[in-house]
């Protein structure tokens, strides 16, 4: 799934650390958000916290394991390694965020969309740390030094 060897620089924002930093943020953003309505569902005794992790931790294995299918190229000239867009992925975070959307606003779905936020929660927690210990993999498998300031 790695391309070696690819002679020019790519542009910063293609570049392995300028994604995971962006896919960072949104993980941040939909856990600030999930996490308050999660808090608000278990206060009001719609969800509990043992729901959640046993749907949270399989999903983050899930994630982790779809690290897999995130496209990669490696460029030894440049020494970085970008990150192509999956749509796989992106397709399926969004089916869910849709259907938590909907389940959301209908009655009595309420758990459902608590056990939906916290599939989403597993999937992007786990892919997220599966794509940092890859990059850091293929670094090391084609012994990319530490990054000079300025580069």
């Amino acid at each position: 799934m790695t391309i070696a060897d690819v002679r020019e620089t790519p542009p910063a924002i293609q570049q392995s650390r300028a994604k995971i930093w962006i896919r960072t943020v949104i993980l941040a953003v939909f856990g600030a958000l999930f996490t308050l309505a999660l808090s608000r569902d278990m206060a009001s005794g719609v969800f509990h916290w043992s729901w959640a992790l046993m749907t949270f931790l399989p999903c983050l294995a899930i994630g982790f394991w779809m690290r897999r299918w995130v496209p990669m190229r490696v460029h030894l000239a440049s020494q970085c390694i970008t990150l192509s867009f999956d749509r796989i992925y992106f397709t399926l975070i969004m089916l869910l965020v849709l259907a938590k959307a909907v389940t959301g606003h209908v009655a009595g779905m309420a758990i459902w969309a608590a056990g939906i936020m916290c599939v989403i929660l597993g999937l992007m927690a786990g892919r997220l740390s599966g794509i940092c210990l890859r990059v850091r993999d293929l670094k090391i498998q084609h012994s990319f030094g530490p990054r000079q300031a300025g580069k």
